[in-house]
């Protein structure tokens, strides 16, 4: 045996007694310990701890703690839409669709429809108002939009009223389609999807037409008014609110075509689930009542019976409130003090007041229409 072969086996002989005594430059030693210690922290391992809904923790969000802390929700709304919102000058308060739905955000979280604020804004400025915090959810007859959807990082809770464009005209222009409007005049509000989709449809049918343009809803209803534009375009539904503040209404129209779909609703800031679930399900909640037959009138008849589905929605069996971080007769409230979808209808655009605008497609989905709530379940 020569001297390295013998050198050779002294070397292995060494690395095995170094093992053995389990010196800390040997990686084998080492390698079980981490595996000793993996059960504590391996998400495997506490899986099974995790049960079904009816454990859930309380949830809240940084957009109803901040709400809770002010004492009242900040609504973005509109104070020149009459029926929708605007401010009554008989009792200098703000009266509304728009606005029945906020104090009903307000009757979900506090109980009380009356802890709410109303900030009025433009078409322009509603968005960065919502983003910088300054309102907790615009609900100012906004139309949801891919592009609002994705790229204001904003979410839409459900289409509180589905709507289309349409236009007002003079009747004694004899004008009975938008082809008759060529080479005229239109007034139009900036900053909407109503601009956006008159350019669309003249320029996709070939009419000639000159936009003038202005800030804000009164405004362009005063210069139509006034004579400074042949026609005047935005959502059917707001024709009909400004038509009732001209001069001599019934010298106008609204032409049959519709040139767009418009549906309306709140929109909140993108990332608080939490507060997003809070308005979607009020809305719901009013849609629900109204399939159900519940009113404010006689949503008090309702408690103690024995059907599931209503008391789940009153909050009387379930923890459904308590997953959102509110109290588990949160559209009970909602219902009592502010009403269901119909009631909040009618009494804002209903058969009793100026407007008298049929539901069309917001009428429930057992009555034709496009209003469908989730199971409160």
């Amino acid at each position: 045996m020569n001297k390295k072969t013998i050198t050779l086996i002294l070397a292995l002989l060494l690395g095995l007694l170094l093992v053995a005594c389990g010196g800390e430059d040997a990686p084998a030693a080492e390698a079980p310990a981490p595996a000793a210690q993996a059960p504590a922290d391996a998400p495997a391992a506490e899986a099974p701890a995790a049960p079904a809904q009816e454990t859930a923790p309380v949830v809240t969000s940084n957009t109803l703690e901040a709400v809770r802390s002010r004492g009242f929700v900040r609504c973005g709304g509109n104070q020149a839409v009459p029926g929708f919102g605007y401010i009554n000058p008989a009792t200098n308060a703000f009266e509304g669709f728009d606005i029945d739905y906020c104090k009903a955000v307000a009757a979900a979280v506090f109980g009380d429809a009356t802890k709410h604020e109303i900030r009025p804004t433009t078409a322009g400025e509603r968005f960065p108002v919502l983003q910088s915090g300054e309102i907790d959810v615009l609900i100012r007859n906004t139309t949801w939009t891919l592009s609002r959807d994705t790229n204001l990082g904003a979410d839409f809770a459900p289409t509180t009223f589905y709507d289309g464009q349409g236009m007002m005209v003079r009747k004694d222009m004899g004008i009975t389609s938008l082809e008759g409007l060529a080479g005229g005049t239109i007034c139009v509000q900036s900053g909407t999807t109503t601009e956006k989709n008159l350019a669309d449809v003249f320029r996709a049918r070939g009419i000639a037409f000159t936009p003038v343009v202005f800030d804000d809803a009164d405004r362009t209803r005063e210069a139509y008014d006034q004579g400074q534009c042949d026609g005047f375009t935005t959502d059917k539904s707001g024709l009909v609110s400004q038509q009732i503040l001209m001069a001599n209404p019934e010298d106008h129209m609204i032409l049959e075509e519709t040139m767009s779909k418009e549906p309306l609703g709140p929109m909140m800031r993108h990332g608080d689930n939490n507060w997003g679930d809070i308005i979607t399900w009020t809305v719901f909640c009013t849609i629900e009542a109204e399939e159900l037959g519940i009113t404010s009138a006689n949503a008090d008849s309702f408690l103690g019976g024995d059907d599931p589905v209503v008391q789940n929605l009153l909050g009387e069996v379930g923890d459904l409130g308590t997953y959102m971080g509110i109290s588990a007769d949160w559209c009970y409230q909602v219902i009592k003090q502010v009403g269901n979808y119909a009631e909040i209808y009618d009494r804002n655009l209903g058969p009793s007041t100026p407007f008298n605008l049929p539901r069309g497609l917001n009428n429930l989905w057992t009555n034709g229409g496009l209003l469908y709530s989730p199971p409160f379940r």
